[in-house]
């Protein structure tokens, strides 16, 4: 119980911790707009088996660290580029992100996400194919993540409870968030805006053109803090009742 007081194990602890609810943010996002597709009753169901999908597959991927480190070997070569597992793992994930979202782009432009009575999210998906589709990017953003934290943390004890505390806040934040998106559009276009930038910086780590995650997350953030000013300014516009 001496590696409890140890004030490194808990700097590490918090460190990872932080970084991977930072990281999470993109999987929180995608889980609240697919499971949104869902019938209103299904939608908790759809979020907290998506959530808890992503921590057994950052558990597992723990315990199979030497697997997993083997999918940064080299496995063929494509016109003299080398390429890895985790390279054609993070490509397909991110073409997916690339195609998921522009195609929610399309249906809520087109109107298409509305049903004959004019209420959002009329056309639902199946429980499934949403499950199916968040388990998918589940496992890319897991890979990620893990790959990051082990090149912060070698104690796998402070990685798995970081991943589980980790993953508790998302579901926590999953609900606001979703009810937030689904509640208001401009804030689901931006969501999905995040995501396209997400799919493209997978896409371009699969190539081996790192783009810092900080300049997304920086890029982000200003474009929220401009939505958020929009509500406000929204809100006092109200005529008082």
């Amino acid at each position: 119980m001496d590696f409890l007081l140890d004030p490194h194990i808990w700097a590490s602890f918090l460190t990872l911790t932080l970084m991977e609810i930072v990281l999470g943010i993109d999987n929180v996002i995608f889980v609240s707009i697919v499971a949104n597709r869902l019938p209103p009753e299904r939608r908790a169901m759809g979020r907290t088996i998506g959530l808890s999908g992503a921590l057994v597959m950052r558990v597992a991927l723990l315990f199979a660290i030497t697997w997993l480190i083997g999918l940064t070997a080299v496995a063929f070569e494509v016109f003299g580029h080398a390429v890895s597992w985790r390279d054609i793992i993070l490509m397909a994930g991110g073409l997916f992100l690339l195609v998921k979202a522009t195609l929610e782009i399309h249906n809520t432009v087109e109107g298409e996400d509305h049903g004959p009575d004019g209420t959002v999210g009329a056309v639902a998906a199946g429980f499934g194919v949403v499950i199916a589709q968040i388990m998918a990017l589940d496992l890319v953003f897991s890979v990620d993540s893990i790959l990051t934290a082990i090149g912060m943390v070698d104690n796998i004890g402070v990685m798995v409870a970081a991943v589980m505390v980790s993953i508790g806040a998302m579901m926590l934040a999953s609900k606001p968030i979703a009810d937030f998106i689904h509640n208001h559009p401009t804030a689901k276009m931006l969501a999905l805006s995040f995501l396209l930038l997400i799919g493209v910086a997978l896409v371009a780590d699969a190539l081996q053109f790192h783009i810092p995650r900080g300049y997304l997350y920086a890029a982000i953030g200003f474009s929220v803090a401009v939505e958020a000013l929009n509500q406000i300014a929204r809100r006092n516009r109200r005529p008082a009742r």
